[in-house]
């Protein structure tokens, strides 16, 4: 059997590839500059000659793209697609209808949200992760000074310059006050995102005139929506965990070590490693971390990021902040652990640093789960007989 496979720079390529071909299916890999355009002659033009005279049983890829999905219809192509990134704007193309779209989402929120909006090619699936990976990462050589720690955050700080939210800076003196009252209530409130209900036509008007947004008619996606998640989510993002990162170094100096793209962030008594290889390092530095975080963007409403499923797949003890989605596969306090503020998220560390053997077993729990049912295979084989595919 044929499939095709969208081909990019994404996250759980190599397992994808690795399990579909071990699933008996012949890929062909496929790629094109223009694959995260919402229209583009070239891009229809290079995916007709692929699949010209050609029967393919399916068309993958990791996030969902208008230009795949246009190409697929004009083919009656299957297309399965499980989106891995939050905010995702591509959801809101009007080409999420087409009959020919199976597409996976790992946030219940955001699959209920476009589910009441009449949307059918919509479905829930948590993200599948590669949980045998550091059994055979573990008889290999590897950094120890530098993966090993008693407390580690891998991620973003959303604090580059000129990010989204600094667009917004001429904005008049009662937006500003309004937008920094939001910014405080949501920080302080975890498991429900209310950013886009409180976003009133004034105070649009206002974001609007200082920071133009419209989309093209090729998306349905409102101003509220690009204001609340690529605007204030990734600030208030980038608030939370610089925040309690900085409160981590404060309680225990030096004992936080920071995987982050940006490597000039400094942070007091808190170790900045840059960045770190998804493949070759990660896993390593999931395994040999005492306690692993998890600090959720916040455009994930319930969902369960990638980065979590990875700590566990790794082996890891995950401490994260609350999303409700966790408790449809995992138990609190035996597979993982959350925390309510800052302050119950600095006890949860003094007590797991202290407890060995509880923290040990529960890591050992959380394992077991992803790798019994979130494997990429066991994943695959639902998309596929939920597309109403063979496999």
């Amino acid at each position: 059997m044929n499939a095709l496979f969208i081909d990019w720079a994404c996250f759980g390529k190599a397992d994808a590839v690795f399990t579909l071909e071990q699933m008996g299916y012949k890929l062909t890999m496929f790629s094109h500059k223009d694959f995260q355009q919402r229209i583009s002659p070239e891009f229809d033009k290079s995916f007709d000659e692929t699949v010209k005279g050609r029967k393919f049983a399916f068309c993958f890829s990791f996030n969902f793209y208008p230009v795949v999905a246009e190409g697929c219809k004009r083919h009656d192509i299957p297309y399965l697609s499980l989106v891995y990134d939050s905010p995702y704007v591509c959801l809101y193309s009007y080409t999420m209808i087409y009959p020919t779209n199976h597409v996976f989402l790992f946030d219940k929120q955001e699959y209920l949200k476009l589910q009441n909006m009449g949307i059918r090619t919509v479905y829930y699936t948590p993200l599948p992760v590669n949980a045998t990976i550091i059994d055979f990462l573990s008889g290999k050589k590897f950094d120890r000074e530098k993966c090993t720690c008693n407390v580690s955050f891998v991620g973003a700080l959303y604090n580059e310059a000129h990010n989204f939210y600094d667009r917004l800076a001429k904005v008049n003196d009662y937006t500003r006050g309004y937008l920094d009252a939001i910014i405080e209530a949501q920080l302080k409130i975890y498991g429900y995102n209310f950013l886009e209900e409180v976003l009133t036509e004034e105070i649009l008007q206002e974001m609007l005139r200082v920071s133009p947004y419209a989309n093209d008619r090729y998306g349905v996606e409102t101003p509220q929506y690009i204001y609340a998640n690529y605007y204030l989510g990734r600030k208030i993002t980038s608030l939370e965990r610089i925040r309690l990162l900085t409160a981590i170094g404060e309680r225990f100096p030096n004992q936080l070590k920071l995987f982050t793209l940006n490597k000039e962030t400094k942070i007091p008594h808190v170790r900045n490693m840059g960045a770190t290889d998804y493949y070759a390092e990660m896993p390593y530095v999931f395994a040999n971390s005492k306690i692993n975080l998890n600090i959720t963007l916040k455009s994930i409403q319930s969902g369960i990021p990638l980065r979590a499923m990875d700590i566990m797949g790794a082996s890891g003890f995950l401490l994260t902040n609350f999303q409700a989605d966790f408790l449809d596969y995992f138990i609190p306090d035996e597979d993982f652990v959350y925390y309510n503020d800052t302050e119950d998220l600095l006890n949860k560390i003094e007590y797991y640093l202290s407890h060995d053997k509880e923290r040990q077993e529960i890591a050992t729990n959380g394992h077991r789960k992803v790798k019994e049912n979130h494997s990429f295979e066991k994943c695959f084989r639902e998309m596929l007989q939920t597309a109403g595919l063979s496999c």
